[in-house]
């Protein structure tokens, strides 16, 4: 079932905290979340599901895990058809709608200027030809010019959702695409109830001048509620007052450099989503992060197990992401997680009043596992060795090689695609992990008696770049490697 077009109207408050229609490329943030959840459908879904309008859904992809065998290569996506790239598109903003609509609804926006249905008009070039001069001289500066030609459409099912959005899809692929693509997200989520998802009602979720989207926008198109923060769940302020966070797991993830700056503490929901693809902010733009196969994720027991001790400890922290918690606190992790602390590591501790993270996590690293702790007799506790790609969609000077400049003339200018080879070494120090590890003899080993040597192999010279600050706190100690250019996150 669908609902008649028909025009919408915010009111005079709502278009002055919203701040929707001053930007008509469309917000920063939204392009970048739609080109995630693409690549999501590209990578990981198989062909024959991309031809079903309703086998996609956010509920049927997200319980699916893929087998080794079954991740793409990126030799693939030259065999990519037009038809199916549109697919994995009109696929990716259903899911976002949806989500947004509770997975009820999705309302769609579109302009009176353009007479639908584009279906019947002639395919190819010719169309991208009727509506850029549909939307020549189209002028909208302030939200009055907007409500003149604004008309939207609610869709209650998959199948009838896809095959609108197919029929509109050079729509959004025009120079009003990403603005209409945000007001359908806002309108599928309900105008009163994305207010409500704020901390601060009153202020723009697009920032001026250059249309950066806030954090709500970006929250809103990964997990369909625009919450401001970027933590699990929400944290209690005392007297009845809530800072909103993300509540559940989402399908594409989230890191920022902000957070290497200590500026916010990214949650584990947007740092482990359901597939490894992950939009990266900066202080200017949005790019994304992905990866080809989903083990990339996978954990260790020794992860498992930090994974474990930090989730009893964020569950104490009340300081705002600060990274400590209480003397109270500390005791309960301890029971929670099967910790026994020598009485003098533990006075230590809680000399202060307070327990820092760095330090609780210096003292497991020093504590053997027998007693809860990770300290690791082998002196092997496995390092990760993937590959990661980072996609920035606006063009970029390419400087190195033979791409470096077209005919000798200025550099060459396009999206920038970069491989990174990512290695995180195990949990010791750089030093330690630089230099040979000395194995004690086990019993029963016929080694006269000596210490076995295992030589670890060293990495490549490390390379620094804003972006690897961002996988750093995902995979904290990261090392990373490219060729040629160094990736750009603004």
């Amino acid at each position: 079932m669908e609902s008649s077009g028909h025009k919408v109207r915010f009111s005079s408050d709502q278009e002055t905290s919203m701040g929707l229609v001053q930007h008509e490329g469309g917000p920063c943030g939204v392009l970048a979340t739609i080109q995630a959840f693409v690549l999501k459908y590209l990578l990981f879904a198989t062909d024959e599901e991309g031809k079903d309008a309703t086998s996609l859904t956010s509920q049927n992809m997200g319980a699916r895990r893929l087998s080794r065998s079954e991740c793409v290569t990126l030799g693939n996506f030259a065999s990519l058809t037009e038809d199916g790239k549109a697919r994995a598109l009109v696929h990716s903003m259903m899911e976002i709608l949806f989500s947004c609509g509770c997975k009820k609804r999705a309302t769609v926006a579109t302009l009176s200027v353009i007479n639908l249905p584009v279906e019947d008009r002639s395919e190819g070039g010719q169309k991208d030809d009727i509506i850029a001069k549909a939307l020549e001289g189209l002028q909208i500066e302030s939200a009055s010019d907007l409500h003149k030609f604004l008309r939207v459409k609610t869709y209650s099912s998959a199948t009838s959702a896809f095959h609108g959005l197919k029929s509109m899809l050079p729509i959004f692929q025009s120079r009003m695409g990403a603005i209409l693509f945000l007001i359908s997200a806002l309108l599928s989520r309900g105008l009163e109830s994305v207010q409500a998802d704020r901390d601060d009602p009153s202020l723009p979720l697009v920032t001026a001048p250059f249309g950066h989207a806030s954090q709500e926008i970006v929250n809103l198109l990964l997990c369909g509620l625009a919450v401001p923060n970027v933590f699990d769940g929400r944290m209690d302020l005392g007297g009845g007052m809530f800072l909103k966070g993300i509540p559940t797991s989402v399908e594409v993830g989230f890191l920022t450099l902000l957070e290497s700056l200590n500026f916010c503490k990214v949650g584990q929901h947007l740092k482990c989503p359901k597939w490894p693809i992950w939009v990266v902010g900066s202080e200017s733009h949005y790019t994304v992060l992905f990866a080809l196969d989903t083990h990339v994720q996978d954990e260790n027991e020794l992860e498992e197990r930090e994974s474990q001790i930090r989730k009893a400890f964020d569950a104490q922290d009340q300081s705002g992401g600060g990274g400590f918690i209480s003397v109270e606190g500390l005791h309960q992790v301890l029971r929670e997680t099967n910790i026994s602390l020598p009485p003098e590591k533990l006075d230590h501790l809680c000399s202060t009043g307070f327990i820092v993270w760095s330090e609780f996590w210096q003292v497991l690293l020093e504590l053997d596992r027998s007693s809860g702790g990770l300290k690791d007799s082998t002196g092997l506790m496995g390092k990760k060795v993937f590959d990661l790609y980072h996609f920035n969609g606006i063009a970029k000077s390419v400087l190195n090689g033979s791409q470096a400049t077209s005919g000798g003339g200025s550099p060459v200018q396009r999206p920038r695609l970069t491989k990174l080879r990512v290695s995180v070494p195990p949990r010791w120090t750089p030093e330690e992990f630089m230099a040979d590890v000395v194995v004690p003899s086990g019993p029963g080993e016929n080694n006269s008696g000596k210490d076995t040597v295992i030589e670890v192999t060293q990495l490549e010279p490390p390379q620094h770049a804003p972006l690897v600050d961002c996988i750093r706190t995902r995979w904290p100690r990261a090392v990373c490697n490219w060729s040629g250019d160094p990736p750009s996150i603004v």
